[in-house]
């Protein structure tokens, strides 16, 4: 959730500060439009490798969690089995 938070406000933060950047500089209209897609589309490259890495973060979590829930159940597997050979010797 905090990451989700982290990157909504990270576009949007980006987003403002480039559009009053631009707005705010003397440059003719074509020349603030060209300006305003090229940040605009910097402003999705960044984003999406954000994205990424925070995917990429996100699926070794989940792997290291499915690993040590494994080595779990394995051990409680063999704690039942040591139970029930005790009880039957």
């Amino acid at each position: 959730m905090s990451a989700t938070r982290f990157l909504a406000g990270f576009i949007v933060g980006g987003a403002i500060g480039a559009i009053t950047g631009i707005l705010l500089a003397p440059k003719s209209g074509e020349e603030t439009r060209a300006m305003l897609a090229d940040s605009a589309k910097e402003a999705m490259r960044k984003a999406d490798e954000t994205v990424k890495e925070i995917q990429s973060k996100a699926d070794d979590v989940v792997s290291d969690l499915q690993k040590k829930g494994d080595e779990i159940k394995d051990k409680l597997q063999n704690l039942i089995n040591q139970q029930k050979q005790e009880a039957e010797v």
